[in-house]
């Protein structure tokens, strides 16, 4: 683990306005827009829009970004130059089974984002390469490859594919989507540190890790570091702030629940009551269980349960909570989150939290 203190070089180098240790907020879908982004790249960590299913408005969202950089604030400059495109402070995440590599490739003409996360390619790493290879041509490599995985061997195959620069490595822990069977980042993070060391063994040339998943508050991080990660991943913990894009009764549900390994649950109903398919064969996802789940599970069929889905649309943030139906993705963490805050005071205070649990650690016991 490495000092609080100060970042690896390759991470202080590619991300200059980061401080340590490094919180990054999620690329979730539908609720990771520029305004939560910016805010966790202002207080030093490194926040990341949702392209999401789709490219379509990714130029408009970057120059929202842009807009919100520029507000007043100089500790995340917006850099360009002699007509370069303008290198944002923020990352872009692509679910790739879906989003469209040829509608995303302009707006690399106008914009460098700082890192692009790319996620559940629809038949294999391979499908990563042209991702990859044109927007590293495209940002002159200014731009960073991140990777999601899950596994072990899914990590070794990234490295071999497309050797990233980043792999975040997602637990089963996490909320939302992931892959179906695997590990928490406790065995997850130590065994693909491993692997990585022994497939590229000279740091300078090997990718950095993140973990993912069940990290809710200082002490998560602090543990995360512990197994040999660089830096942390947040998703849950960014729904409890006023800058992500969910329902006040999303909101509450969450600040409600407890004890996340039992009130959450892995399943694809959530994704089948929405319409949403498509998802590669190994994919589901974790969130609260609700009325949705439980009918699921005593066998309503598919079709009568997307229809009082779509009911329960018309009620709001009465929809949300363990009596609602709508769907709520949380992480088994969630019982830590027990208050809404800005996402600039969840990155300060867990970086200040980790800080002071690390030197408490030194101080000799009496």
């Amino acid at each position: 683990m490495y000092l609080l203190d100060s970042l690896p070089n390759k991470l202080a180098a590619d991300y200059p306005w980061v401080s340590s240790p490094l919180i990054v907020s999620a690329p979730m879908a539908k609720v990771a827009m520029p305004k939560l982004a910016v805010a966790v790249s202002k207080a030093g960590g490194l926040g990341f829009i949702a392209a999401g299913y789709h490219s379509d408005h990714l130029e408009d969202l970057l120059e929202e970004a842009e807009d919100l950089l520029q507000d007043g604030q100089a500790d995340t400059p917006v850099e360009s130059e002699n007509g370069v495109p303008k290198f944002l402070p923020v990352g872009v995440g692509f679910i790739t089974w879906s989003a469209s590599l040829e509608k995303a490739l302009p707006t690399f003409s106008r914009y460098f984002p700082a890192a692009v996360w790319l996620f559940a390619p629809p038949n294999g790493f391979q499908d990563l390469i042209p991702w990859t290879t044109k927007i590293r041509e495209a940002t002159a490599s200014r731009t960073k490859i991140w990777v999601q995985v899950g596994s072990v061997s899914d990590a070794v195959k990234v490295v071999n594919t497309i050797d990233p620069d980043v792999i975040v490595v997602q637990g089963l822990d996490a909320g939302g989507h992931s892959l179906a069977r695997g590990a928490s980042i406790v065995s997850l993070v130590p065994e693909i540190n491993d692997k990585l060391q022994q497939l590229r063994p000279y740091p300078q040339k090997r990718a950095d890790v993140l973990a993912a998943g069940g990290i809710s508050d200082s002490r998560g991080v602090v543990a995360a570091m512990a197994l040999g990660a660089e830096g942390c991943v947040l998703g849950t913990r960014f729904l409890a702030s006023p800058e992500s894009m969910v329902a006040h009764g999303y909101q509450k549900a969450i600040l409600d629940a407890s004890d996340g390994g039992i009130s959450t649950v892995r399943t694809t109903i959530y994704d089948k009551v929405r319409d949403i398919h498509g998802w590669p064969d190994g994919y589901d996802g974790r969130g609260l269980i609700n009325r949705t789940y439980l009918d699921d599970l005593g066998g309503l069929s598919e079709v009568k349960n997307r229809e009082l889905y779509r009911e329960e649309l018309n009620r709001g943030d009465a929809g949300y909570g363990p009596k609602g139906r709508l769907t709520t993705y949380a992480g088994t963490g969630v019982g830590l989150i027990r208050e809404i805050m800005s996402a600039g005071d969840i990155v300060k205070s867990m970086r200040e939290g980790a800080r002071k649990i690390l030197n408490e650690q030194r101080q000799p016991k009496l």
